[in-house]
């Protein structure tokens, strides 16, 4: 497959010949892997100028378990603002947790509000955050401030405050443009430009529902459909948990008798093109048959940018995060059911016999980042457990140039391939190896997964070269079930009986 839904887990955007990553680490379809032709001669003379040029590896590293080895991957002689400025950019959160208590008031506050938005605990992160913005601001520390305004604007957006959001993206915008790379600009660009079509809508509400199971389809992409009705037409909508928007085809609006604003916003980040977007709101929409939204607000693409003509599929809608943060904890099994509780309960009976474990999940932007062990003999547990980014709306999986540089010795002999993104046609092909097995530990659940490309250089984007590696559907499907639990912020797993 060659035409790929969003660039993601990636948000992965094209820009020249590099690969440059958004906020959808690509925005959010995703990008399939691909693993080019093996040309001996030229791979092994890439791996020698890369070697020669390698710095020395700093391994990306969070400690759930107390105690553990940590490796910060940030220089000694670093002040303690940027110090933890680098943790929080590295994902080290649960470690940065571990260090409030030594700083001033301030800047406790600072950071514990910022750890609540990767927590997903809104109401607490805005109450800590918009105390201190105008002493932060008056600071000039410009990266400060950005990571305090970005987390303020999300928190608005993720609880459906349409107004302040857009306030606080054009705040940035304004404030701070000048100061952001091109990711950086890239990962908020949607949020930028779509926010103020919605500025008016209201906050979407939800009618309690009992728990529920609903069955779902695999779409020509590989990707998850689930069954909806909008406004009583049934429609299927492809699941994306890291989009922070919902989507819908202008063909599937107006079957639906919406109301599509005609004041409309060009963005590049969604399919790694331009396209025009504009914002309507569904009065009724509801999942599975089961679980009801009001005033649930959409942005409207027209068909054409989300067809894939090679499978004839056209892309009817997308489930993003407002719409999975809605349905509570979900969990998609391996024979095609999705369980939904969206009630007050920490877990249901049916999902506790399903799944057995989890580990914290946190929210970056619009990547979902979990920290995974491994075993004794191979993976992450030599040092302690690692960030992954997990992309349950992408079908891309590899390991990252960070994995490659704390295994380098167990790839020696072995073949060399290229490995490419497919939707970067400009993109400089990277050398890479494969492992066989990678074992993976998702609490007390550790699952072998096999073939995985292993990156032995970065790829040049920091939403994708921080972490330690990115799952995508083709991983997950390896499992028996997967739950994210967004009342908790857990997410686990149930193995296939069909493994060893």
């Amino acid at each position: 497959m060659n035409d790929l839904p969003r660039l993601t887990a990636s948000k992965i955007r094209s820009t020249g010949t590099q690969a440059s990553c958004g906020t959808t680490p690509a925005r959010r379809l995703s990008n399939c892997f691909a693993i080019m032709a093996t040309l001996a001669l030229t791979a092994a003379a890439m791996l020698h100028a890369q070697k020669a040029a390698r710095k020395t590896p700093q391994p990306n590293t969070q400690q759930p378990a107390a105690g553990a080895q940590v490796h910060t991957g940030t220089a000694s002689g670093l002040d303690t603002d940027t110090r933890l400025l680098n943790m929080l950019a590295d994902h080290q959160f649960i470690r940065l947790e571990g260090e409030l208590d030594q700083l001033p008031p301030w800047q406790a506050q600072f950071y514990r509000g910022v750890l609540a938005n990767r927590n997903n605990q809104l109401q607490k992160s805005i109450e800590l955050l918009e105390p201190v913005v105008d002493q932060v601001s008056a600071g000039g520390n410009a990266r400060r401030e950005r990571v305090l305004r970005k987390s303020l604007a999300e928190d608005y957006l993720r609880e459906g405050n349409w107004a302040k959001a857009a306030e606080a993206y054009e705040t940035i915008e304004t404030r701070l443009g000048s100061t952001m790379s091109s990711d950086e600009q890239d990962e908020i660009e949607m949020a930028v430009k779509m926010t103020p079509l919605a500025r008016d809508h209201p906050a979407m509400t939800v009618d309690p529902c009992a728990p529920f199971v609903v069955t779902i389809t695999k779409n020509p992409l590989g990707l998850t459909d689930v069954p909806v009705f909008v406004d009583a037409r049934p429609q299927n909508w492809m699941l994306d948990p890291t989009l922070p928007f919902n989507l819908i085809s202008r063909s599937h609006a107006k079957e639906a008798g919406l109301k599509v604003a005609e004041e409309s916003v060009t963005i590049h980040t969604l399919r790694g093109r331009e396209i025009k977007v504009h914002a309507t709101l569904i009065p009724r929409f509801t999942i599975g048959g089961q679980l009801t939204l009001h005033d649930m607000t959409a942005f409207v693409y027209e068909d054409k940018d989300y067809f894939f003509p090679e499978t004839r599929y056209q892309v009817e809608g997308e489930l993003g995060y407002p719409a999975m943060e809605a349905m509570g904890s979900v969990t998609v099994t391996d024979s095609n059911r999705l369980y939904v509780d969206s009630g007050q309960q920490v877990s249901s009976v049916e999902r506790t016999d399903r799944v057995n474990g989890g580990v914290r999940f946190f929210l970056d932007g619009d990547q979902v980042i979990l920290a995974l062990g491994g075993s004794e003999g191979f993976g992450p547990s030599r040092g302690g457990e690692r960030m992954f980014a997990i992309d349950a709306g992408g079908q891309q999986t590899y390991l990252t140039s960070r994995f490659y540089d704390e295994h380098t010795d167990d790839f020696t002999g072995q073949k060399m391939e290229l490995f490419k993104l497919l939707g970067l046609p400009n993109m400089t092909p990277v050398a890479s190896y494969t492992a066989e097995t990678v074992p993976l530990a998702v609490g007390k659940t550790t699952i072998q997964f096999h073939f995985m490309p292993v990156l032995t250089q970065p790829l040049g984007s920091a939403a994708l070269d921080d972490v330690y590696g990115v799952l995508g559907v083709d991983a997950l499907d390896q499992l028996g079930s997967y739950t994210f639990d967004y009342r908790t912020m857990q997410f686990s797993i149930r193995l296939s009986e069909a493994r060893d």
